[in-house]
């Protein structure tokens, strides 16, 4: 084990790096979404397109992503897959220049197909490295961490940029563009010069096998990649309709906090930065502390969190760490849920796949196909939010939360052993 550990080190801090790419290119439209919204004068249905542009992406490439992986491997479906995200955030630069909302959605768009094909590679790669089960779990949840880095960098780099309201236009977010395509192409380089292992590169032997099932053969699986489509939906949903609720003006027809952006965007930074605590934690018990259980507390904790997110009262105020800032206790909860959403992701893939063999890659495919929930369900709660007021619509996540957990406690188990996977 310990040699295998040394071989595989390096493909392991290339899959890490990543995970971290992904984090901070996804994250992007929370902080833009604060931009357009004043730029272009969106609502809060329309500042969440930017999510359903890059998400959407998952459900074109989705099963494309999961065949290149089979056809050319991890290392060609990356290097395509970072030259596809260089060119959409590319777009998105454009879009300041030319002060289009259109183009800036196209730019999400053709960035949500990169992310789509990278987390195509990074999530069967380290659950394969690691060795499935529950170290497949830890090696995830470590995986996670540096996702959360860059999840946390992304609002507060760009809140900061953004400034004043005055100031919220797409040029002002361009250093953070700047920084995303010089992550890419350092990445490119890199991902160029280093040897990555191949386990599921179709081989002329496998190409003559006959599969007579699929990944949707497996019930366990079908209800996780619901999971997943649900809960990429929470991951966003949650801090991007906070970052609407603090930095929309008081007057307005739709009241929120009216706190300064880089504040809010700071405030929305900690969630991320607790959904890195949470992964941490989430590795160092995860070869002793099984995914089921994991997933079954924080799923039940975030229904608890989010329930008093929406029913305290606004006049309850408390002052946040660190920031110092002032705001009602509800924020505080719902920034609080980022210790929940954590591990969600690498324990839901971790349970779907656990069983799926040699329709592990297909199954990665499906599941990217999936993450388009991280566009849909943000824009149902947007919809809501702009009819009911924004506490209110979290009830929409209250109800995704209560399937997280149906799926932690019922739905994960392998009903179907029977069928064979070697």
């Amino acid at each position: 084990m310990t040699t295998q550990q040394k071989n595989y080190a390096l493909p392991i801090a290339m899959m890490f790096a990543l995970f971290f790419m992904i984090a901070f290119v996804t994250g992007l439209p929370s902080p833009m979404g604060v931009i357009v919204a004043k730029q272009f004068g969106a609502t809060n249905f329309e500042s969440q397109l930017g999510f359903l542009g890059n998400f959407l992406a998952y459900a074109f490439m989705g099963i494309p992503a999961g065949i290149m992986l089979k056809k050319i491997g991890y290392k060609k479906t990356a290097l395509a897959a970072i030259v596809v995200g260089f060119t959409g955030v590319g777009v998105q630069f454009l879009s300041g220049q030319v002060g289009s909302f259109t183009v800036y959605l196209v730019g999400a768009f053709i960035s949500g197909f990169s992310m789509c094909m990278l987390n195509t590679v990074v999530n069967p790669m380290l659950n394969t490295l690691g060795g499935g089960g529950n170290k497949g779990n830890k090696l995830l949840q470590f995986g996670g961490s540096i996702n959360s880095i860059g999840a946390t960098i992304t609002p507060m780099l760009v809140g900061f940029l953004m400034g004043a309201a005055a100031g919220r236009t797409i040029e002002k977010a361009n250093p953070a563009l700047f920084l995303a395509m010089g992550i890419f192409a350092l990445a490119f380089v890199v991902l160029f010069f280093v040897n990555i292992p191949e386990p599921h590169l179709e081989t002329a032997e496998s190409k003559k096998e006959v599969h007579h099932h699929s990944p949707l053969s497996f019930r366990h699986f079908i209800f996780g990649a619901i999971a997943i489509f649900i809960y990429v939906g929470i991951e966003i949903g949650i801090p991007s309709t906070a970052n609407l609720f603090m930095t929309a003006g008081k007057d307005a027809s739709n009241p929120g906090l009216g706190i300064d952006a880089t504040i809010a965007g700071s405030i929305v930074g900690i969630y991320w930065l607790l959904m890195l605590v949470g992964r941490l934690v989430g590795a160092s018990i995860g070869s002793k502390v099984s995914s089921k259980a994991m997933m079954t507390f924080v799923s039940s904790l975030g229904l608890v969190l989010v329930t008093l997110a929406i029913v305290s009262p606004q006049s309850f105020a408390v002052t946040l760490p660190v920031i110092g800032a002032q705001v009602p206790v509800s924020v505080m909860f719902l920034v609080l849920c980022g210790l929940c959403t954590s591990i969600m992701w690498g324990g839901t893939f971790n349970l779907a796949v656990e069983g799926l063999g040699k329709y592990t890659a297909a199954g990665a495919g499906i599941f990217m196909v999936m993450v388009c929930g991280g566009g849909i369900v943000p824009l149902i709660q947007g919809w809501v939010s702009d009819h009911f007021g924004y506490l209110n619509s979290y009830w929409v996540m209250f109800a995704c939360l209560a399937y997280m957990l149906f799926y932690a406690l019922i739905g994960c188990k392998n009903v179907n052993k029977d069928i064979p996977v070697e």
